[in-house]
């Protein structure tokens, strides 16, 4: 689809969202939103940031107590021969001519440098369980702990990028560094993600910078402000040629939080 359709539609259904918003109609504007954001995710970046800005200053309004209140008072009293919709909120029914959402947007989670490409196939998911306790232990619960999150739709990644830069670029301006612990912290509503969406989240992040500026994904670390070890695969997929050698892959990233912090200082 070309870039100008998506915007288009994107636009409809922004003003659409808004007349949902102002009429007070809950479920329709939960549907509009999970929509938006699916057809956010099918252009650059640098195409929709307006678009994206306006969504976030819906999600506000979504969020808001007084619009919890609506919906909840909407609920309890549905429609004459309407059951409740209380399902709505999280995911939107298929409209009938709309685009499929594109390919899930990846990187490749090698540490070896591979073919730059800004659109990849997820990552194989990884067999075999690991530290399996020597003591019987009901299998629910041990499912429970060790599961990983289910993969989020693309439209997700994004609501959920265009969330966190604000918060990375923050961290920037304070010359300090985070994690993805910290980032729960600081984004409550945040839920509990892949390992694999973090790093795409990120990847969404630096896809979104303007050029020159540096990556903002190498503010997020591990451990004692150590390299977060997907940093290396995230930064070759942008561009960002950080070597082979694990020493070569530490002074890139190095290099780059020095960068990232000094670009950031005096920006607001």
């Amino acid at each position: 689809m070309e870039i100008a359709m998506v915007r288009r539609d994107l636009n409809h259904i922004l003003t659409e969202l808004q007349r949902a918003i102002n009429n007070h109609a809950v479920a329709k504007a939960a549907d509009l939103y999970a929509l938006a954001w699916q057809q956010a995710a099918q252009a650059p970046p640098s195409e929709t940031r307006e678009q994206r800005a306006r969504l976030t200053s819906y999600k506000e309004v979504l969020g808001s107590r007084r619009w919890r209140d609506e919906e909840r008072r909407q609920a309890a009293q549905p429609s004459p021969g309407t059951a409740p919709r209380s399902e709505q909120r999280a995911v939107p029914r298929p409209r009938p001519h709309t685009a499929p959402a594109p390919v899930r947007p990846a990187v490749g989670w090698s540490s070896e440098p591979g073919p730059k490409s800004s659109t990849l196939a997820p990552p194989a998911r990884r067999s075999g369980v690991q530290n399996q306790p020597t003591t019987a232990e009901p299998r629910s619960r041990r499912s429970s702990r060790t599961a990983e999150p289910a993969l989020l739709e693309t439209g997700q990644l994004w609501e959920i990028a265009t969330e966190l830069r604000p918060l990375l670029e923050q961290t920037a301006r304070s010359g300090a560094t985070t994690s993805w612990p910290a980032i729960r912290k600081r984004l409550p509503g945040l839920p509990r993600l892949h390992r694999d969406d973090e790093s795409v989240i990120l990847w969404l992040v630096d896809e979104d910078r303007h050029e020159g500026e540096p990556l903002l994904s190498a503010l997020v670390t591990v451990g004692d402000r150590q390299m977060h070890p997907r940093f290396p695969s995230i930064a070759e997929q942008l561009g960002l040629c950080t070597g082979r050698a694990a020493s070569q892959q530490r002074t890139a990233w190095s290099y780059e939080v020095l960068k990232v912090h000094q670009y950031w200082r005096h920006r607001r």
